[in-house]
């Protein structure tokens, strides 16, 4: 898709009017509602123009996306935090680069950098992902999934061990070694 491609549709004109009240006729430049006659040359419709033209791109990429369900959401909440935050630190991996977090506009007025702003949008944005991460537990629930599944192997392997006739002292160090295993697995330790 490109620039080209999102602009005015055919047969759509001007919202201006004339000075005589009649409709302006003309078509709007690209992204804008208004003609060049109306305004749509002015540096800020221009600006506002190519917003509207990236979103609408973004809108129209995003609408063509083929995703898959989300079949474990705990952990898609965790690599989303974790993008959160990467996001977050490379937004002040730019603000740290900047040599003042204003500028002086063409119109004379002190405004504050887009990178300023991107930086406070993505600490936002962090926060609130990991607040859900708090108050969700998941770290709690993972440790309870991740028990869950290792009583379920002890429990295999208890199974076995009787089933092949071990038992007494050579059952309880085998499920011992068995444990102890599952923690070195899990990351825990021995």
């Amino acid at each position: 898709m490109t620039l080209e491609s999102l602009g005015p549709p055919t047969g759509i004109r001007c919202t201006a009017r004339r000075s005589n009240g009649e409709p302006c006729g003309n078509r709007p430049m690209r992204g804008q509602t208004v003609c060049r006659k109306h305004g749509g040359a002015s540096p800020q419709a221009k600006s506002a123009a190519e917003r509207r033209q990236l979103e609408a791109g973004a809108r129209a990429l995003l609408a063509d996306l083929d995703v898959d369900p989300v079949g474990d959401p705990l952990a898609a909440l965790l690599r989303l935090g974790g993008q959160a935050i990467a996001w977050q630190e490379a937004a002040a991996k730019l603000v740290n680069e900047l040599a003042d977090i204003r500028y002086r506009a063409a119109n004379g007025t002190e405004q504050l950098r887009a990178e300023v702003a991107l930086f406070e949008r993505a600490t936002d944005r962090a926060c609130q992902v990991l607040a859900t991460i708090a108050k969700l537990r998941i770290d709690e629930r993972l440790t309870a999934v991740s028990e869950r599944q290792a009583e379920a192997v002890i429990g295999a392997v208890e199974a076995a061990l009787a089933a092949v006739g071990v038992t007494g002292e050579r059952a309880v160090d085998a499920r011992r070694a068995a444990a102890r295993h599952l923690r070195l697995i899990d990351g825990v330790g021995a």
